[in-house]
This record gives C-alpha cells, sequence and structure tokens, in this order.
C-alpha cells in the first residue's frame, strides 16, 4: 500500500512563504518524477512543478522564479518552497509522485490528500 502523505499547509499573508513536504510510505520498489498540482475554487487541477529522478525542474510560468521543488531521495520525500505568495496562489496543493511498487510492476501515479493554502491579509 502506497501512501503520499502532504505537509499541513496553512494561511500566509501576501508575500510571505511556506514549505510543503510531502512523504511516500509503503511498498516502493521505486520512484520516477514527483510532483506538485494545485486546484482553486472553480478551476481544473493545474501543474505547479515536477522534479524527476535526477533532479531536472519544470515549473509553471505562473511560479517561476518564486517557487522552488526539491526531493529528498533518501526520505522519498519532495518539498515545495514557496515565496512571494500572491492571493491567486490560493488553492489546495496535491503532491503526486510516478511509483513502481515492486519490481515486477508496471509504474503508477499515486496523489496525496491535498493541503489548503490560502493566501490573504
Amino acid at each position: 500500500q502506497v501512501q503520499l502523505v502532504e505537509s499541513r499547509g496553512g494561511l500566509v499573508q501576501p508575500g510571505g512563504s511556506l514549505r510543503l513536504s510531502c512523504a511516500v510510505s509503503g511498498s516502493i520498489f521505486s520512484i520516477n518524477a514527483m510532483g506538485w498540482y494545485r486546484q482553486a475554487p472553480g478551476k481544473q487541477r493545474e501543474l505547479v512543478s515536477t522534479i524527476t529522478s535526477a533532479g531536472d525542474t519544470n515549473y509553471a510560468d505562473s511560479v517561476k522564479g518564486r517557487f522552488t521543488i526539491s526531493r529528498d531521495t533518501a526520505k522519498n520525500t519532495v518539498y515545495l518552497q514557496m515565496n512571494s505568495l500572491k492571493p491567486e496562489d490560493t488553492a489546495v496543493y496535491y503532491c503526486n509522485a510516478n511509483i513502481r511498487p515492486r519490481l515486477l510492476e508496471l509504474f503508477r501515479t499515486y496523489w496525496g490528500q491535498g493541503t489548503q493554502v490560502t493566501v490573504s491579509s
């Protein structure tokens, strides 16, 4: 059983910072790419950032220069450092990971439960 457990989000003032983490636990043979998505009220879920097993990163244009994704391979954990937060960053943030649970199984995508981030004064 694979689980992705995200840290608690929170309420942050505009211009503030917040760091999210997402730890993968359970049956894990290999983890490929990991990433963060978000969904604001009334909108579709959108990509925020991804990071490959080699450490290559990708960001949505809206967060470039403000957000930084990283991962700790030994801890099976991905982080999202969010700086200079704006009200439009308000959303439920979801982590995901492409995981092969066992050697003879295929890679599958798993999702965290989501954590609310609210940027407001």
